[in-house]
């Protein structure tokens, strides 16, 4: 049994794990990437295994960077069930036909452009209707409550706290050939303590752990209070009120909406904040927030109790107004006063707050509030590193407006609260540090050894490593690491170089280090020796691996369309 890192590595989004176990496959997350668009449009086009070679899917919740590429699998031939919790399921059904459609427009305006000046037209990643499509192959399940995965695997999920639906996944593995059973835990995204609406991560029913997998976004920093959020949102709605001004507030459809929309009707029943009209405009957030509303069995004690006193009263109030149509949403810009705009994608990369941005940024009596984490090389995080000018729909705008990061609301763990978890885990023999800047994973990691973690690891794209815990000292290092053609060399550091970068075959793809990634590769069963892979130790450090025999007209087949010039804003 061992399991393969093809996403999220030294990185946060794009999450991919591949598990193979007893001739079988199974995928944990099929997230989109988001960053680099050239660099997106190849990770999120190309699989670095057989969709139809998958036996099931296992996903921990909705967001994009972790389900956002279902889609996309199904459509290259993946037939098996998605599992996920009840909510995630029902989340997923308004997340990806809303990420199909995004797509679809982006891609019909880009070629409206390559058809003006002649060149070939593109595909998008996939429809709406392809999103329809891979809803049908979702399975529901209950939390506490374990189901099989494949043959020898079972599954429970347990809450996360991360946003509604979200589940820390428990495997037990049971390899049939040497008889040896695993209980591995994957964090997902791990919430915080005390978040609104939500109930706090579960740890105390949690069973023994032999291998952890943790998320580690904020690996090395420490968020401020939740209960400090509610004074440094009054002060700056209060402050750019005053001046006549328009908060504009960049939210993640599924989460952060319903906790800022929380938190403001907090602020207005404590007269904390005057009544300035609130509007929600973002389809996508309006259908989330039904779902919210559907799903009370994930509401903590506070939230419950509020819903037992108004069955509208945790994500509606007084002056809190829904725009669904584009015309609502256009008549914004011209409205007049103050008032409150949340609206999606959060990371201001796609969607009608772009829109709002252009309109608003160089006005000085408006506000852009940053409430969410902001992944490297998007429009949000340039606002946040404090740009003076930035581009929107290619044209440059200079950044009038004050810009006010609030990090209280963040959904994921901090440093001490991703420490605290671990170390509460009874039994673990080895731990994998993913989903996180390679500066926090590797922070994360240190501390965690500091706090007696034994065997903690920060895989790298395309490592593969044994899951068994028997033998641990035998099974530290990766068994292989994919490669594409030419001979490739493991440094003094342990990086995969190519010893020739000229041969880099395959799909030419390079991973966050400067090494090569492909598409469609399949790494040869371990029982069995094969001809084009070959070890070889020299001066007793480094090994070399020969290729695995990617197919080098990859891209040329019919379903890998052109990429070159794919807007990857959609994602």
């Amino acid at each position: 049994m061992q399991i393969s890192f093809v996403g999220a590595n030294h990185t946060v989004t794009g999450s991919k794990y591949l598990i193979e176990i007893n001739g079988k496959k199974f995928l944990m997350e099929c997230g989109m990437h988001q960053g680099k668009r050239k660099e997106s449009q190849q990770r999120n086009r190309c699989f670095p295994f057989e969709p139809e070679s998958l036996d099931a899917v296992v996903l921990s919740h909705a967001h994009i960077d972790h389900s956002g590429n279902l889609p996309n699998l199904v459509k290259h031939g993946f037939q098996g069930p998605i599992f996920t919790t009840h909510a995630t399921k029902d989340l997923c059904e308004y997340m990806l036909t809303d990420s199909g459609r995004i797509q679809e427009r982006n891609i019909e305006y880009i070629n409206k452009r390559k058809e003006k000046r002649g060149e070939e037209l593109i595909e998008p990643l996939y429809t709406e209707a392809d999103a329809l499509n891979a809803l049908s192959f979702f399975r529901g399940q209950n939390y506490y409550e374990s189901f099989e995965v494949v043959d020898g695997v079972t599954c429970t999920f347990y809450d996360a706290g991360h946003i509604l639906g979200s589940a820390l996944v428990c495997l037990n593995l049971h390899d049939f050939e040497t008889d040896e059973k695993v209980t591995f835990l994957f964090t997902g995204d791990l919430g915080r303590p005390h978040l609104p609406i939500l109930r706090d991560p579960d740890i105390e029913r949690l069973p023994e752990v032999d291998i952890l997998m943790t998320e580690s976004t904020y690996g090395d920093k420490f968020h401020k209070s939740i209960v400090e959020a509610q004074d440094k949102l009054a002060e700056i709605i209060n402050d750019t009120a005053a001046k006549g001004g328009k908060i504009i507030i960049p939210a993640f459809s599924l989460g952060r909406t319903q906790e800022i929309t929380y938190e403001l009707h907090q602020l207005v029943d404590k007269n904390m904040i005057p009544a300035i009209p609130v509007f929600l405009d973002s389809p996508l957030a309006v259908n989330v927030t039904g779902v919210f509303k559907k799903h009370p069995e994930c509401y903590d004690e506070a939230a419950k109790k509020m819903l037992e006193e108004d069955d509208h009263a945790v994500l509606s109030f007084d002056n809190f107004k829904q725009t669904e149509s584009v015309e609502e949403s256009k008549a914004l810009n011209n409205f007049n006063g103050p008032c409150i705009i949340i609206s999606a994608s959060g990371m201001c990369e796609h969607g009608r707050i772009v829109h709002h941005l252009k309109n608003n940024i160089e006005d000085p009596r408006n506000t852009i509030m940053i409430v969410g984490y902001q992944a490297e090389e998007t429009l949000g995080r340039k606002l946040v590193e404090g740009e003076k000018s930035v581009k929107i729909f290619d044209k440059t705008y200079k950044v009038k407006a004050r810009v006010a990061t609030m990090n209280y609301f963040s959904a994921h763990a901090d440093r001490s609260d991703l420490l605290n978890f671990a170390t509460s885990l009874k039994g673990l023999k080895r731990a994998f540090v993913v989903h996180g800047d390679t500066h926090r994973s590797i922070a994360l990691k240190e501390a965690l050894e500091s706090n007696e973690v034994p065997n903690v690891m920060v895989p790298s794209w395309g490592e593969v490593y044994n899951l068994g815990v028997k033998n641990i000292e035998e099974n530290l290092a990766p068994d292989l690491r994919m490669a594409c053609d030419g001979e490739y060399v493991y440094d003094e550091d342990g990086k995969l170089a190519p010893a020739d970068k000229s041969k880099l075959g395959g799909s030419g793809l390079l991973d966050h280090e400067g090494n090569p990634m492909f598409a469609n590769t399949k790494k040869p069963k371990k029982e069995k020796k094969d001809k084009n892979v070959r070890v070889e130790e020299k001066d007793g450090k480094k090994t070399t691996i020969k290729s695995l025999g990617v197919d080098k007209n990859a891209s040329d087949k019919k379903d890998t369309p052109d990429t070159s010039t794919f807007d990857s804003s959609g994602f």
